[in-house]
């Protein structure tokens, strides 16, 4: 005779031990691999001691390396698209902040036309980016 009552009755619980392992191997991969991905361009930076700048929206930074590119972000431009570049990209942004990272490589010259081309997009808020002096 066949109890009805044992077998109408399912297995409700779920067996979660291969998840946790699979997460706990997925967070050790992700903790050993995020400090080796670093985004941006690399520049040998001015030292110099000042306060540090605070901003409220995304940081935008110009950057210049000693091959003479120009990144905005990440992305490259030309010097003769910066100032179309800057003047569309703060059309859309409330804070008039730029963030300013020269190779101290560079000759002064072309530092200077690249801020002049900087400030005839409008933007009226500069920072300069500098490694802290007490670091080597």
């Amino acid at each position: 005779m066949m109890n009805t009552n044992r077998d109408s009755r399912f297995l409700s619980e779920i067996n979660v031990t291969p998840f946790v392992d699979v997460m706990l191997v997925l967070l050790i991969i992700f903790m050993v691999t995020a400090p080796l991905v670093q985004h941006g361009v690399d520049v040998d930076l001015p030292k110099a001691t000042t306060r540090h700048i605070t901003a409220k929206e995304e940081q935008l930074t110009i950057t210049l390396t000693r091959d003479k590119e120009i990144y905005i972000n990440e992305m490259k431009v030309e010097l003769d698209r910066l100032r179309e570049k800057l003047i569309k990209i703060f059309k859309q942004r409330t804070d008039n902040q730029l963030f300013f990272k020269a190779s101290k490589d560079l000759p002064y010259e072309f530092v200077v036309r690249v801020m002049a081309e900087i400030k005839n997009a409008g933007i009226d808020k500069l920072g300069l980016v500098t490694t802290p002096a007490d670091k080597q």
